[in-house]
């Protein structure tokens, strides 16, 4: 960022005698920045298991926190209690997502939410959602776990078991 201001310091005399904008400068910039990567904006449609719908619309303004998991999945079931105490504490400013990235019916996610006392919205991977999962990208392993900022913007990807203190990294608390 040092080296941007510099640069723009720089050329700011030959530049403004040209008469350019601000996002021209910018934008010549850019290349020399390749660090520098928009990321596209997410958009999906999710209904979870009580029938609530989730989209990008709905969860802004909140951390979000995308959890991709199986039942048959060790690590992901050894994140649980970490995600549900985190929901526990954070619901004020952030939403949590499980979504099952498999094809699992209710009841066997309804035995799942009791046995580990889930208190965050569960997505199933079902006739509604399947589509929808593909949004969030390529999942090559679970668990996978993406976070957004409040504004949607995709702050940190994690394969495998997350951690309370991988989740503060990136989420501010309320001030």
């Amino acid at each position: 960022m040092k080296k941007l201001l510099i640069i723009l310091l720089l050329i700011s005399p030959i530049h403004t005698s040209q008469a350019l904008s601000l996002t021209d400068i910018v934008n010549w910039a850019k290349p020399l920045m390749p660090w520098y990567e928009v990321q596209p904006e997410i958009s999906f449609e999710l209904t979870d298991t009580k029938g609530n719908i989730f989209t990008e619309k709905n969860t802004r303004g909140k951390y979000l926190v995308v959890n991709f998991w199986a039942t048959w999945c060790a690590p992901c079931l050894n994140e649980i209690p970490a995600l549900v105490k985190f929901y526990n504490e954070n619901s004020d400013h952030v939403e949590i997502l499980g979504l099952d990235f498999e094809p699992v019916n209710l009841p066997v996610i309804d035995e799942f939410i009791k046995r580990f006392s889930i208190n965050y919205p569960l997505v199933l991977y079902n006739e509604n959602n399947n589509s929808e999962f593909s949004n969030f990208g390529e999942i090559v392993g679970m668990p996978t776990t993406q976070i957004y900022s409040p504004e949607g913007e995709l702050l940190q990807t994690f394969m495998g078991e997350i951690t309370i203190d991988d989740l503060n990294k990136f989420i501010s608390p309320l001030s």
